[in-house]
C-alpha cells in the first residue's frame, strides 16, 4: 500500500506531469514575483523615489501594505509552498544518474536545500498574514553569525559558508554567461521571440544574482576574518551596500533591473521548462 503512492510520485516526477508539474510551474511563478518585487523596490531606491533595499521576506511585508495585499500574499504563500514541495519531491524522486555516491548525495541535498529555503519563505509569508512584525534580514544575519561564532570551530564554519556563497555567485555568473539555463527549456515549443528575449532576461537575471550572492559571501567571509558578526549581511544588506557605493552610483540600479529580469526569466521558466527529474 505504501509503495504504490511512492511509485506514482516517482512516475509523475519522471514524466514532469500531473500534480508534480503544477507544483513546479506555480512555484516558479511565485519565485519570479518575489524577485520582481525586490527588484522594483530597489529600482525605486536607486531612482530616489522612496524605495527600499529589502530581502524577499521584506518584499512580502511591502506587498502586505497595499490594497488587496492580503489576498495577493495568500496566493504568493501558496506559490512559495508549491516551490518548496516541488524541490523536496525532486530530492526524493530523482533518478540515480550513475555517478559517484558523493555526487548523487550532493545533487539531492541541493534540491532539498532549495526546498528548505522556500519553506522558510513560506513561513515568513504566513507569519506576516498572522500579523507578525518585520525583522530585518541583516539583523537576523548578525544574530545567526554571532550564534555560530559561539560553536566549536564557529569561525571556520562562518568562513566556509561565506566561501560557498561566493561560489554560488560565481556559478550563477557562469550559468548566465554560458546560458546553461536554456538546456532545461522545451525550445521546440518556443517561438523565436520567446527564445530570444527569454535568453536575454535569463542572462541579465543570473548576472544580477551573481553580484548579490558574491557580495553577501564576501561580507560573511569578512565577518569570519574580523570575528565581527555585524559584518554579515543578507539580500537587503547587499543591495544597501550597492546603494552606498560611491564609486559607481548606477550599480544598484543595474543590479535591481537584473533582479527584475530574473523574475521575468522565472515566468519564462514556468512556461517552457522541462520539469521532469533525471
Amino acid at each position: 500500500m505504501v509503495s504504490q503512492p511512492i511509485e506514482r510520485t516517482r512516475r509523475s516526477a519522471a514524466r514532469g506531469s500531473g500534480w508534480y508539474a503544477v507544483l513546479a510551474r506555480v512555484g516558479l511563478i511565485a519565485k519570479g514575483v518575489s524577485y520582481g518585487i525586490v527588484g522594483v523596490l530597489a529600482i525605486k531606491l536607486a531612482a530616489g523615489d522612496g524605495g527600499t533595499a529589502t530581502s524577499r521576506p521584506g518584499a512580502l511585508h511591502a506587498l502586505a501594505q497595499h490594497e488587496f495585499g492580503t489576498v495577493l500574499l495568500v496566493l504568493l504563500a501558496i506559490g512559495l509552498a508549491c516551490y518548496a514541495l516541488w524541490r523536496l519531491v525532486q530530492a526524493f524522486a530523482a533518478d540515480d544518474q550513475g555517478g559517484s555516491m558523493i555526487k548523487e548525495i550532493g545533487r539531492r541535498l541541493g534540491y532539498a536545500g532549495r526546498g528548505l529555503v522556500y519553506v522558510a519563505l513560506t513561513v515568513s509569508a504566513v507569519k506576516i498574514l498572522a500579523g507578525a512584525g518585520r525583522q530585518w534580514q541583516n539583523a537576523k544575519a548578525h544574530n545567526t553569525t554571532a550564534e555560530v561564532f559561539s560553536w566549536p570551530g564557529g569561525t571556520w564554519i562562518v568562513g566556509v559558508a561565506g566561501a560557498v556563497l561566493v561560489g554560488i555567485g560565481l556559478w550563477n555568473a557562469y550559468r548566465g554567461v554560458a546560458r546553461k539555463f536554456e538546456k532545461r527549456w522545451r525550445s521546440g515549443e518556443m517561438g523565436a521571440a520567446a527564445l530570444k528575449w527569454g535568453g536575454r532576461v535569463g542572462v541579465s537575471g543570473h548576472l544580477a544574482r551573481a553580484v548579490v550572492f558574491s557580495l553577501i559571501g564576501i561580507f560573511v567571509v569578512k565577518a569570519a576574518v574580523d570575528y565581527n558578526p555585524k559584518d554579515a549581511i543578507r539580500l537587503d544588506g547587499a543591495l544597501q551596500k550597492l546603494a552606498d557605493a560611491s564609486y559607481w552610483p548606477y550599480l544598484l540600479g543595474v543590479t535591481a533591473a537584473g533582479l527584475v529580469c530574473y523574475g521575468l526569466y522565472c515566468f519564462v521558466d514556468a512556461r517552457y521548462r522541462d520539469v521532469s527529474v533525471g
